[in-house]
């Protein structure tokens, strides 16, 4: 490219100085037969490139030099289109140009993919694309996790793609089918709408409906699919796939959900060593594969006594993290903190609609193995109301002002608390 605009002006004097000729023609014409060739042989050592004819006739010269002056300026948008292929931070979006580390993450993209060897993430095709809303708001979110570090936000998106080319979480959610003998009642979903048209999905997790702990976390792998195939299940309602309008990287995030833990009846006085490993196992999978998805996570029907748990996470976790953690001793005071979807909540937890277990989503399950635990044949019925109905407000009605006020969120992981397996 920068040799092309140099061609051009040193073809333009010579059409130039051939009208010069002619005067110096009409005093000394022989003379002149002596001098011209002289001329056009110093130029044509530099423009020898660029011509194709020789000065055998010194008016054809002069007029056909003229032409290819025309040819070398018209090379020069052809290189352009090249350079326009290597997208030029000119040519970027405001988005990309407003935020270094979002554009520099974005130009990796390429080299992120090869090496992952895969390219969808939450249902969303990456695409070297930057126009490409869904792929920008996924970049975001890996950025915003890592605090803006490029370095570590790719290492960790090429990581989290590995691991989704070798799990295949959008199968576990749409065709896997899990043991109900182990996980009907544990976890469900839901996708309540305001009366502003505000969309907000919930995961809940009853882990009180656990009858054998042993059982539902003894194969960590199953575990961990079931879990996996559940958070996928919430993800695709929040259609990071439909985008159309780039994330705030500054502002609020709407591709996020609520996680509600019910802890109603579960002993905090010892930690079965299953439910231990999946505990980890879980937040070491959901840290990595799942980061700034969640936007408040509440911890239900926890012993007030157990406060001093949550202090002590303050000390691990990042501000961003803790901030979004509410415990509340009393679950029918949860939908306190959701002001406009009271009417959509189940009544256990403080809302005007029937249980989870008849107004819930959850992922496929199989009665196969139901004969294993027979406490849990009615469960389609009674198993989690069974224990639900327990926790209104009879349960410490006192203990109400003990619950956290909801704070403003911003970003962070989804699967954090040492005491869950998610």
């Amino acid at each position: 490219m920068s040799d092309q605009p140099a061609v051009a002006p040193t073809v333009e004097p010579v059409s130039a100085s051939a009208p010069a000729v002619a005067p110096a023609a009409e005093k000394a014409p022989e003379s002149q037969l002596e001098q011209k060739p002289e001329e056009p042989a110093a130029t044509e050592q530099k423009e020898q490139s660029a011509s194709n004819d020789t000065p055998a006739t010194e008016n054809k010269d002069t007029t056909t030099e003229t032409p290819v002056a025309e040819e070398s300026t018209a090379e020069a948008p052809a290189n352009d289109n090249k350079e326009g292929e290597a997208q030029p931070e000119s040519e970027k979006p405001t988005y990309l140009k407003n935020n270094a580390a979002l554009s520099q993450f974005f130009d990796r993209l390429s080299d992120i993919l090869k090496d992952a060897d895969y390219s969808e993430m939450w249902g969303v095709t990456l695409q070297e694309d930057s126009a490409n809303v869904p792929t920008i708001n996924i970049l975001i979110k890996y950025l915003r996790a890592n605090e803006g570090n490029v370095k570590l936000a790719e290492k960790q998106l090429v990581k989290a793609l590995k691991w989704r080319k070798s799990m295949d979480p959008v199968a576990l959610a749409e065709s896997g089918v899990y043991d109900a003998g182990k996980f009907a009642g544990l976890g469900y979903l839901t996708n309540y709408t305001d009366a502003d048209g505000k969309e907000t999905v919930v995961t809940w997790n009853i882990y009180g409906a656990v009858k054998d702990l042993g059982h539902a976390f003894g194969d960590l792998d199953e575990f961990i699919k079931w879990r996996v195939a559940l958070m996928e299940l919430a993800i695709k309602d929040l259609k990071l796939n439909e985008a159309t309008t780039v994330i705030d990287y500054d502002g609020e995030d709407p591709y996020q959900m609520i996680q509600v833990h019910d802890y109603l009846n579960v002993s905090f006085l010892r930690m079965n060593p299953k439910v231990k490993a999946a505990t980890k196992k879980t937040i070491d999978i959901f840290t990595t594969g799942y980061p700034e998805l969640l936007r408040e996570k509440f911890f239900v029907n926890v012993p007030a006594i157990m406060g001093w748990m949550f202090s002590a996470m303050k000390v691990f976790l990042s501000k961003n993290t803790t901030r979004k953690f509410h415990p509340i001793s009393n679950g029918a005071n949860l939908a306190r903190e959701f002001p406009g979807l009271v009417d959509r909540f189940p009544a256990a937890y403080g809302g005007k609609s029937p249980e989870l277990q008849s107004t819930a989503r959850t992922v496929n399950l199989t009665s196969e193995a139901s004969h294993e635990t027979p406490q849990e044949t009615p469960k389609d019925a009674g198993e989690a109301p069974q224990e639900q109905p327990q926790e209104q407000p009879q349960e410490q009605p006192q203990e109400q002002p003990k619950e956290e006020s909801k704070e403003p969120a911003k970003t962070e992981t989804t699967e954090t608390p040492a005491t869950t397996a998610a």
